[in-house]
Parts: C-alpha cells; sequence; structure tokens
C-alpha cells in the first residue's frame, strides 16, 4: 500500500535543514512552531524512524533525514514546475506578455505576429526582446520572459516547444565576386573549364572557404556550423553580430556570407546580392520554433501569440 505524501513535513525538513532550527524552520513556512512539531512527528511515526535531531543549539536532519531530503529533491521541482503551470494557465489576460525572440526572427518574423495581437487586443503591453539563440532559451529557462521564438533545435531537456514557421538558409555574395556566376538557376547553363564556372557550390568548396558568419550563439551559426560539420569547414573569416552587418560585409565585396533567406529577400530581389546554388547534399532548411518552460504548455496569452505565428 502506498505511503501517504507528507509535502509539507518535507518542507519543513528541509528548512530545518537549511535554517538550522525548527521555530526558525516553521517561521520561514508561516506556521505555528507547536503545529510544525507534530507535523514533524507524525512524518516520524509514520516512518518508524527519527529524521531530525532535537539539541540545545537548534535541529538538524539525521542521516535518514538527509537521505530523505535527497530523495524528495526531484518532488520538490515537479511540485514547483506544477505550480509554475498553473500560473500560466490562469494567467490574467490583460497582463503583460514577455517575448523573447531571436535577431531573424524578431527583425521580418515579430512586427507582423505582434502587429495582429495588438490588433485584437488593443493597448496589451507586449515586450520584446531581441537576442541571439542561445540568450533566448536562457531568458525562457530563466523566466524572465513569458514566451521565446528561435530558429534552432529545440536543445534545452527544461524546456518545450513547437514549429510555427519554416526558413531557410542562402549563401550570398555580391554581384562581382567569382560565385555570382554560379547564382540559383546557374546549375542550368553549361560548365565552364574545369566544371565549376556555373554549377552549384559544393559542400567542400564551402568547407575550404572562410566565410562572413553571425557570432556563436546565434541560430543561423549554429545551424550552418551543424550543417557543414561533416564537412570540417574553416574558421571564418569574420563574425558579426548582426544579420546587417553580415549582408553589409558581403555587399561590400567580402567573403561570401551565410543569411536566412528572410534577412535578404530585399537585397536579392534589389540584385545588391546573389544566392548561390549549392550542393543538394547540404540541407539548408529549418524551423522556427516557439519555446517555454515547463511541462503545462504556455500561458493562455503566449499560446495566442503563437497560434498567430503558426498561422
Amino acid at each position: 500500500m502506498a505511503r501517504p505524501l507528507h509535502l509539507t513535513a518535507l518542507r519543513l525538513l528541509a528548512a530545518i535543514d537549511e535554517l538550522g532550527g525548527l521555530g526558525a524552520a516553521a517561521r520561514a513556512m508561516g506556521m505555528a512552531q507547536p503545529n510544525a512539531s507534530r507535523t514533524i512527528a507524525s512524518f516520524e511515526r509514520e516512518l518508524g524512524a527519527d529524521l531530525i535531531e532535537r539539541g540545545p543549539r537548534g535541529s538538524a536532519p539525521t542521516p535518514l533525514g538527509r537521505s530523505v531530503l535527497a530523495a524528495a529533491a526531484p518532488l520538490f521541482d515537479a511540485v514547483d514546475a506544477f505550480h509554475h503551470d498553473i500560473g500560466l494557465l490562469t494567467a490574467d489576460e490583460s497582463a503583460p506578455l514577455r517575448v523573447s525572440a531571436s535577431m531573424t526572427v524578431a527583425e521580418h518574423l515579430m512586427p507582423g505576429w505582434l502587429a495582429t495581437y495588438r490588433g485584437r487586443h488593443p493597448g496589451a503591453d507586449v515586450g520584446l526582446r531581441v537576442r541571439n539563440s542561445e540568450r533566448v532559451f536562457d531568458e525562457v529557462v530563466a523566466g524572465t520572459c513569458d514566451i521565446g521564438f528561435v530558429e534552432t533545435p529545440l536543445a534545452r531537456k527544461d524546456l518545450h516547444g513547437t514549429v510555427v514557421a519554416d526558413d531557410h538558409l542562402v549563401i550570398v555574395v555580391s554581384p562581382d565576386h567569382p560565385w555570382a556566376k554560379r547564382g540559383r538557376h546557374a546549375a542550368d547553363h553549361e560548365p565552364g573549364p574545369g566544371g565549376r564556372d556555373h554549377g552549384p557550390v559544393t559542400a567542400e568548396e564551402l568547407a575550404a572557404t572562410p566565410l562572413a558568419l553571425r557570432e556563436p550563439g546565434s541560430g543561423t551559426r549554429a545551424f550552418y556550423d551543424r550543417a557543414l560539420a561533416p564537412w570540417h569547414p574553416v574558421p571564418p573569416a569574420v563574425e558579426l553580430g548582426s544579420n546587417a552587418a553580415v549582408a553589409a560585409t558581403v555587399r561590400a565585396g567580402g567573403e561570401p556570407g551565410v543569411l536566412s533567406e528572410l534577412a535578404v529577400a530585399d537585397a536579392l530581389s534589389r540584385g545588391d546580392l546573389v544566392a548561390v546554388d549549392v550542393d543538394p547534399r547540404l540541407d539548408l532548411s529549418r524551423s522556427i520554433r516557439a519555446v517555454w518552460r515547463g511541462t503545462g504548455g504556455p500561458g493562455r496569452v503566449a499560446r495566442e501569440l503563437i497560434d498567430i505565428a503558426a498561422s
């Protein structure tokens, strides 16, 4: 027969261990000391063993008590996560919505999503922080934002997520770069001498070429590094902290760059940049995800923004 769960007694035992006395533990938990003492005594009777050692200078867990606390650690985490999830699910819909988004999402997708959200909720209090993907994960884990949006696979065991959109990375060069003649649809042309004047840029060529890339921690950089990993790429020529900086470097006649198709759509349509055909072995398609903390799903307000993004 399963034993009853003495959660209050376990919390008291943890407080005794931290504060060094039953009286201090009772005060920390808002209990009268006699009630706290009875709670611990009842738990000890249930187990048939002492959990705390009482002395003139205070109280402390017995060796068994410390073992019980160690076994209870996952339970405390689960209870805290449960309360967090319940708070999200019952949150006031007028409460502020705090969003953290990676740069590509924030610059090219979030404005439309938030305009739709504010159209439904005039006067809504929405805060947007623009971060790289790793910082987004950090802020969601820490609880400093309600929902995050990233372009990287979900690699944090304490987070949950769902795909809301698709994206594609492109290799871009300036119009006068030698690779420009290998731009999109150039693969239909006859190859020049050596066979590589017009065909797709191979994975081996990309790996051997120093590129203009986003900084480590960005979703674009993380995704590209994983895609090229089998070919052991050389270090980048330059690492830059924004999409605009990478695009400007490439446009000025520098090295080829790697960016989201969303970030260079206007430059490609104007002819300022050329998107290069790449090796079909190299899959540069990726998913954009909403991420949140806890197992109960995002709160109602955050869920509406996710639904807008997914639609």
